[in-house]
């Protein structure tokens, strides 16, 4: 194991920890990025497994080639082939012109797909048949193509049990799997958790602008008890979510278990194998456009607050949404409920609803990067998943 190599990887990938599984598993990814092997990743959703197709591409030969990342579980069953493999102009309706698929713009990269367990059967066999003959038909052509691309995959699934169910080809499987990472479950990772909070916690104080947030000796040690069934995902938005809506600086133990929720709870289950833990990955996914929501609303204020001002009237409002500012000291409070109370009452004078805000912030995105939803998300900070579902939702085809 070099960990020179190792070291520098976590430092350019934004990787926090020391626990051996983790190294064994960055280990990995360096020794067969050079061999151009078919990789699949395991773990629990929330992990981190989006870590390891970027670090495979960058030190492999096709690192200065086409990277891209497709998430299988956020494209509808009805479009996948569409999407992974193109289409012939009217190959179906809506179908008004020709379309590249993945297979067809990553020709020379590598395609990392993403929940490759949800594909549907018949995608799965389309997909073996690229993996073992570099050839594909677009959707309603008849001519056969080839592409030259290198297959990552990542899955939270129990891929076993899904061959067992006849939900999964075994010969995909296997072919899918000519090098297995299992990137380990947060609540195996010890000391991990508590350099990753002190991360999160110093991201937030700098994105934000406030003081950062700190845990007490006693409640690091009930963060590394907790079993943290949505591993660093879970982590990271308890730690942005207490660092906007606690009053303190130091959390204590107490503060912490008043927050998280009881271990047991439907909250709190470990979501099995198979499937979706759609309501929770739904509120995860949707956190940081929340945020944007509400400091863009804060800035409005402000606004409002320096034009009454200006005109002499008395400032009524620049405060309801003020955020703490950066000092050494901690008598600074940060956003509480209440706040958020304030900003719902501008809705009642005429202001923007946070579904108009934030129908106007995807769309300028969108238009930003000339209707790319890759790109869109990315500077959004959510999801594709989120994405897609948010312009179906707002009509924004």
């Amino acid at each position: 194991m070099d960990e020179k190599l190792i070291k520098q990887t976590k430092l350019k990938y934004g990787i926090v920890g020391t626990n051996e599984a983790l190294l064994r598993a960055i280990d990995i990814a360096l020794r067969i990025a050079p061999v151009d092997l078919s990789v699949l990743i395991t773990g629990e959703n929330g992990v981190g497994k989006e870590n390891f197709p970027r670090i495979i591409h960058d030190h492999s030969r096709r690192g200065n080639k086409k990277y891209f990342a497709v998430n299988c579980g956020a494209i509808p069953e009805g479009t996948i082939d569409s999407e992974l493999f193109g289409h012939e102009k009217g190959a179906f309706t809506g179908a008004i012109e020709k379309r590249e698929g993945y297979f067809s713009v990553a020709d020379g990269g590598t395609l990392f797909l993403d929940e490759v367990g949800e594909l549907p059967l018949a995608t799965q066999a389309r997909l073996l048949r690229v993996l073992e003959t570099g050839e594909f038909i677009p959707v309603g052509a008849s001519q056969v193509k080839k592409t030259d691309v290198r297959i990552v995959a990542a899955t939270n699934v129990n891929m076993q049990e899904a061959i067992r169910r006849g939900r999964f080809r075994e010969d995909l499987y296997y072919r899918l799997g000519g090098v297995s990472i299992s990137v380990p479950p947060l609540r195996e990772r010890g000391d991990d958790i508590v350099l990753l909070f002190r991360k999160f916690a110093l991201d937030m104080a700098e994105r934000y602008n406030m003081p950062a947030i700190r845990l007490s000796d006693d409640a690091q040690a009930v963060l590394k008890a907790y079993p943290w069934p949505g591993n660093v995902r879970q982590l990271k938005n308890a730690c942005e979510t207490l660092s906007v809506t606690s009053d303190e600086r130091e959390i204590s133990a107490d503060a912490l278990r008043s927050f998280l929720p009881p271990i047991g709870t439907p909250h709190t289950q470990v979501t099995a194998p198979g499937t979706d833990g759609t309501n929770t990955g739904r509120y995860e996914q949707e956190r940081e456009i929340i945020f944007k929501i509400l400091f863009r609303l804060q800035r409005d204020v402000e606004r409002l607050g320096e034009a009454l001002k200006n005109a002499g009237v008395a400032d009524t409002t620049s405060s309801s949404l003020a955020l703490p500012a950066p000092a050494i000291t901690e008598s600074h409070p940060p956003l509480r409920a209440a706040d958020i109370a304030d900003a719902e009452e501008i809705k009642e004078t005429g202001q923007p609803t946070i579904e108009e805000v934030t129908e106007e912030l995807i769309r300028e995105a969108l238009k930003r990067n000339k209707g790319h939803r890759r790109a869109a998300a990315e500077e959004l900070g959510i999801s594709e998943r989120t994405l897609y579902r948010k312009i179906n939702e707002y009509g924004l085809e």
